[in-house]
């Protein structure tokens, strides 16, 4: 598959911080990829420096050949990033049909196909956002992102603070969107074992560099470079 996202030599950060001194990384079209590693690593530092809410020293980012790099994120997201944030971002004083449709794009992925992936949000579809659970907002930001129609996705811990069989409901349904839409997407993800049975293939950060690069299946058949690097975080995941 060709390349949809080509990172090269990126050097990001906050302020004066450099928190990713020389990262490369490509994505091919239709490729899921985890992002693993402690915290404090730089995992949502790199999702924050593709959608360009980062401080950039150098490097380069291209979609499909095009480069972002100057972009707003306005423009990364015309490009075709969509991002479901660690915090979710809904609007809680919009419903959740104004939510999905608020910012929506031409494409695909259309409401009624939202509701498909989500049947719950149709359910809900004139509760007000802070009117749903924790679970429930995590459908709705992904579906929001999904109205985007982007090309890649970019998922900043989608499981974090929610019931074991919320996680796996959500996670059933990430895995879905992988396979069916075909849409590019990266994990940043605790639970490892988890995300690796929804993935492709995963790297494991360590200060801002990808110390680990492999298929996600060879990473299930064989953790050690899990328990390396990510220790008592690998084992506590192991379900």
């Amino acid at each position: 598959m060709p390349d949809l996202l080509t990172i090269e030599n990126l050097r990001a950060g906050y302020g004066e911080a450099v928190v990713i001194p020389d990262l490369s990384l490509r994505i091919a079209s239709g490729e899921a990829l985890a992002v693993l590693g402690r915290n404090g690593v730089g995992k949502t530092t790199l999702l924050d420096s593709i959608i360009g809410v980062t401080r950039r020293f150098g490097g380069r980012l291209a979609v499909d050949g095009r480069d972002i790099s100057a972009l707003s994120p306005e423009g990364r997201a015309a490009a075709g990033i969509g991002w479901v944030p660690q915090q979710r971002d809904i609007f809680r004083s919009l419903t959740v049909e104004e939510n999905l449709t608020a910012t929506a794009r031409p494409g695909p992925c259309t409401l009624r196909r939202v509701y498909e992936m989500f049947p719950r949000l149709e359910e809900r579809r004139t509760n007000m956002g802070s009117q749903l659970s924790g679970g429930e907002q995590q459908m709705l930001a992904i579906g929001r992102a999904l109205m985007l129609n982007p090309r890649i996705l970019l998922l900043d811990e989608p499981t974090e603070g929610l019931a074991p069989i919320i996680v796996e409901q959500l996670l059933a349904q990430i895995r879905r969107i992988i396979r069916e839409e075909g849409i590019a997407t990266i994990i940043v993800e605790q639970h490892a074992r988890k995300i690796l049975k929804v993935t492709d293939r995963a790297i494991i950060l360590d200060r801002g560099e990808v110390v680990h690069d492999a298929a996600s299946a060879s990473l299930l058949a064989d953790p050690r470079p899990l328990e390396q690097h990510l220790g008592a975080i690998a084992k506590g995941a192991a379900a």
